[in-house]
């Protein structure tokens, strides 16, 4: 048998993908699970993208390569966006990169900044792909710790005894998934600061920021951010448009000249279709988001009234698509408790340590549900 390349040695299956074939064969074999674990939004974006998408099929180079860097008018849109939500000016030329999904981001940033043998800062709770791409490219993950009791923001005394010799980026997620949490202003201008002192490059990924959320930040609009930061974005969150794999890094034109050099040897450009609706979903106007969070706030809702029902215990001031939620009292352990409501109330639910050790004891809800499925759930609680 051929033997697998070394960097697989530390790397599992994503555990979605695994998870999900166990409920899909559930499903099949006549088991009804509700499914409140995966934030993979059920709603439909605008019906202007949907015809700007359809329309731009009949355009003479609609189906021809596209630039790495996507069309003019893409980065222009990412911009206009980003002064708008934001109120952070970037140069469409050079200070925005399309990407195909803020996940291929996450990688391409990796290959552009780590040697094997160099060492990031990973949150620890955090999304587990900063993991696996850390891992894959043989660099040692340095954690560093979230606690409740710090609203789930960066201990900075616990950061500066870290020993940082070989240590060139930090992950960062704020608003924070799994947590709900916030930055606060005081934690970004901290983090800027220390990573100018330190010579390492922070990588905000921001997909949720304007999720219920109605003071959305980005650390670029942050003093001396332009030196150190860049910042990850996406479109699956915001418009409905998961599977249309549209995202963005925005920054300083040094700091992404190295990401699109990485980027243009793995693939041709995204589909112009693509590029087209995106362009027309950037231009939407607040009135969007303002529907967006009247659905999701109704959702929000039922999961906590669920959550309440189950017995858990939850911080009210979350943002985004997803309840994080600690386990009830006597529970011995978010993994056992999930595979407890799964077999059970055939409800799955997202254990708490799929984000790291600090995610024992909570497990998380999504928002990506029909009103009417999260009720059937509060129904099964008996």
């Amino acid at each position: 048998m051929i033997k697998i390349a070394d960097r697989l040695s530390e790397v599992q299956e994503y555990y979605f993908s695994t998870k999900l074939r166990q409920v899909e064969k559930m499903k099949h074999s006549g088991i009804p699970i509700i499914n409140i674990g995966i934030g993979n939004p059920d709603l439909f974006p605008h019906p202007s993208v949907l015809a700007s998408l359809t329309a731009s099929l009949q355009d003479p180079n609609a189906h021809e390569y596209q630039s790495y860097q996507g069309l003019v008018e893409l980065r222009q849109a990412m911009a206009d966006f980003y002064k708008e939500q934001y109120k952070v000016i970037l140069n469409p030329k050079d200070e925005v990169l399309p990407l195909i999904g803020s996940k291929e981001g996450i990688a391409h940033i990796a290959l552009a900044y780590l040697n094997k043998g160099d060492k990031a800062l990973i949150p620890n709770p955090g999304y587990p792909t900063y993991s696996s791409v850390t891992k894959l490219m043989q660099v040692k993950p340095i954690y560093y710790d979230l606690y409740k009791e710090n609203d789930w923001q960066p201990d900075f005394k616990a950061l500066e005894k870290i020993n940082l010799r070989g240590v060139k980026l930090m992950w960062i997620n704020y608003p924070h998934m799994p947590t709900g949490a916030k930055a606060s202003d005081q934690t970004f201008s901290k983090l800027i600061r220390w990573a100018i002192r330190n010579n390492i490059l922070l990588v905000n990924d921001n997909p949720y920021g304007l999720i219920n959320n109605n003071r959305p930040k980005s650390i670029l609009n942050y003093p001396n951010a332009i030196q150190v930061a860049i910042e990850l974005n996406s479109l699956s969150k915001s418009f409905n448009m998961a599977g249309w794999r549209v995202g963005m890094v925005c920054g300083n034109s040094k700091l992404l000249n190295p990401i699109l050099r990485v980027k243009s040897n793995f693939d041709s450009g995204m589909f112009y279709a693509v590029q087209k609706g995106a362009i027309q979903a950037l231009k939407l106007s607040h009135n969007w988001f303002e529907k967006l969070d009247q659905a999701y706030n109704k959702r929000r809702n039922l999961v906590e009234k669920l959550a309440l029902k189950l017995g858990a215990s939850f911080e009210s001031n979350q943002v985004g698509l997803f309840l994080w939620a600690k386990i009830p009292n006597g529970e011995a352990s978010s993994e056992h408790y999930i595979e407890k409501l799964l077999n059970k109330y055939h409800i799955f639910t997202t254990p708490g340590t799929v984000f790291g050790p600090n995610g024992q004891g909570y497990f998380r809800l999504s928002l990506c549900v029909k009103q009417d499925d999260i009720q059937r759930a509060i129904d099964r609680i008996k």
